[in-house]
């Protein structure tokens, strides 16, 4: 009965295998486009340049303050864009914009919330899970191409 059972749910996993098979590449470019989107988004509510509330809440220099809001769409649009260049080039581009994004989500931590850590706010907010695809694209680059080489 056991065997039977473990043979039906290999069978159901070997179905849902082949067919999903097909969609790795779709799956990770929508964590890339959520992922740009999200901080396009970010930086683009700290325009116009420069940002007065980096500025007043965090004491940010008023160039700082603008560096940080250019920053965060650049990584944005920079993270989109290299999903769709299929060599090293795409795959370079990838890391360097998710190194911006892991820099800038650090500095969002130690910055706007040092109270986080380690709590429930940190694992309930999005800043976490920006933070984490961020790191996934850093270390993966462009996940189409290094899976062709």
């Amino acid at each position: 009965m056991l065997k039977k059972m473990i043979k039906i749910v290999k069978k159901i996993d070997n179905l849902i295998n082949s067919f999903s098979k097909g969609f790795f590449t779709h799956s990770v470019f929508l964590l890339r486009i959520f992922l740009g989107i999200a901080f396009i988004i970010h930086g683009y509510n700290k325009f116009p340049l420069p940002p007065a509330t980096l500025i007043k809440y965090f004491g940010f220099s008023p160039h700082l303050a603008s560096f940080v809001a250019i920053s965060e769409v650049a990584a944005g649009f920079l993270i989109i864009f290299s999903g769709f260049i299929n060599s090293y080039l795409g795959n370079l581009l990838t890391r360097i914009s998710a190194l911006m994004i892991v820099t800038i989500m650090v500095f969002a931590f130690y910055f706007a919330h040092k109270d986080w850590f380690f709590n429930q706010k940190l694992f309930t907010s999005e800043q976490i899970f920006l933070f984490v695809l961020g790191f996934y694209f850093l270390i993966n680059g462009n996940c189409n191409y290094t899976k062709k080489k």
